[in-house]
């Protein structure tokens, strides 16, 4: 036993097991990113490792929850968003070296019973049209999700892990951080590092010997991380090329299922116990000139009505401003933003939904498509809703 680890009954399969209630009681456990964290646990390219995870607000959202509970600290609210995301882990990869590409296959996700949606003042890709606080309580049983926020929709069960990603290079932490700094100053939402809550504390809290340099879990960077793609469910495979020794492979901030875009900033979140096993391709990401996290799968990553999907409804939106009527230039962000503001204004309309329930329905079961990025000045991106999450249709 170490750290809440246990070996299996097969000697290529190890567990780690969720301790204390909080990512800070839990010496498995992490939220945020340096090379310097140590593994929790080292194991052989070809084992199998167990992993419990924790939602992506470390159990802060409970059933009992209230929309007054997702008001974050610096609005006066007890939500804390310093603890966001909380990450089992590390775990190395012996054998893995800069230049290698780590396969991740995703052998199983075994979901909990309960998740939530929340809509957090000051976050979301549409957090000036559609501001919070909300919140849906998902009860699930089997693979079925259903809500007493939300009569009459049922979501099919998709498991998805949010965050999955390794350690960067201490020259590539310092990269990162640079041109994440560098975009502060010119006025970016970035959240850079920051001492409060971090864990763990000895190395990212304030004193910490690289708490200027721990990087936050938010986003999407070279090494994965919160990467959100819901394509990666049981069978896919996360491939991410090496930067230290060991690769240090972290997991946690798991969905239920999730719309392409999660354009609330949260979707059905949960926490879920991740069945991992690890390969090596060596040298292949040298090789290659891999610089970034890649994926891959062999067969649907949903049954396939749902996949493609068979049943939809969509709408569109062109990079032209609502509101004032100007035409911008080859403006992808505002078509994402049209479409779903049309997708919203859909559900408002048709369906008789109010808005904060039509933007968290759709951080659930829409999905975001680029349609084309030529036919300038208008790139064109559709928002795609799954019809079958209606229990009436």
């Amino acid at each position: 036993m170490f750290f809440g680890l246990e070996s299996a009954a097969a000697a290529d399969t190890f567990r780690i097991r969720l301790t204390g209630a909080r990512c800070a009681d839990d010496p498995a456990c992490h939220n945020r990113f340096h090379p310097a964290i140590k593994p929790v646990i080292t194991v052989k390219p070809g084992d199998t490792v167990i992993m419990e995870t924790r939602d992506a607000f470390d159990g802060q959202i409970t059933p009992t929850s209230t929309a007054a509970d997702v008001i974050p600290t610096f609005l006066g609210g007890p939500l804390n968003l310093n603890l966001v995301h909380p990450l089992t882990g590390p775990v190395a990869i012996q054998g893995a070296e800069p230049g290698d590409l780590l396969v991740v296959h995703i052998v199983d996700i075994l979901q909990d019973d309960f998740a939530y949606t929340i809509n957090v003042p000051g976050f979301g890709f549409l957090r000036s049209e559609v501001p919070g606080p909300a919140i849906l309580h998902w009860d699930i049983k089997g693979d079925v999700a259903t809500s007493r926020d939300l009569p009459g929709v049922r979501i099919h069960a998709e498991p998805s892990m949010g965050t999955t990603g390794i350690a960067l290079s201490v020259a590539k932490t310092e990269e990162v951080y640079q041109r994440e700094h560098e975009l502060a100053g010119r006025g970016g939402f970035v959240l850079e590092p920051l001492g409060n809550d971090a864990v763990p504390a000895s190395l990212c809290g304030h004193g910490g010997a690289f708490a200027s340099r721990c990087l936050r879990t938010i986003p999407t960077r070279e090494n994965a991380g919160n990467i959100d793609v819901k394509q990666l469910t049981k069978g896919g495979r996360l491939l991410i090329p090496v930067f230290v020794p060991g690769a240090l492979f972290s997991a946690g901030d798991a969905h239920f299922a999730q719309g392409d875009g999660e354009i609330a900033g949260t979707t059905m979140e949960m926490n879920v116990t991740l069945v991992a096993r690890f390969s090596l391709r060596k040298g292949e990401a040298k090789r290659l000139g891999i610089t970034t996290f890649q994926f891959e799968r062999d067969d649907f990553f949903a049954p396939p009505e749902r996949a493609v999907p068979k049943r939809f409804f969509a709408t569109t939106g062109i990079s032209v401003n609502r509101a004032t009527g100007r035409n911008e230039s080859e403006d992808l962000t505002l078509s994402a933003r049209n479409a779903a503001l049309n997708m919203i204004d859909h559900l408002v309309r048709t369906r008789g939904l109010t808005r904060q329930q039509a933007y968290m329905l759709s951080s659930t079961a829409v999905d975001l498509h680029i349609n084309q990025l030529v036919d300038v000045p208008n790139f064109l991106v559709s928002a795609f809703l799954h019809l079958d999450v209606f229990q009436d249709d």
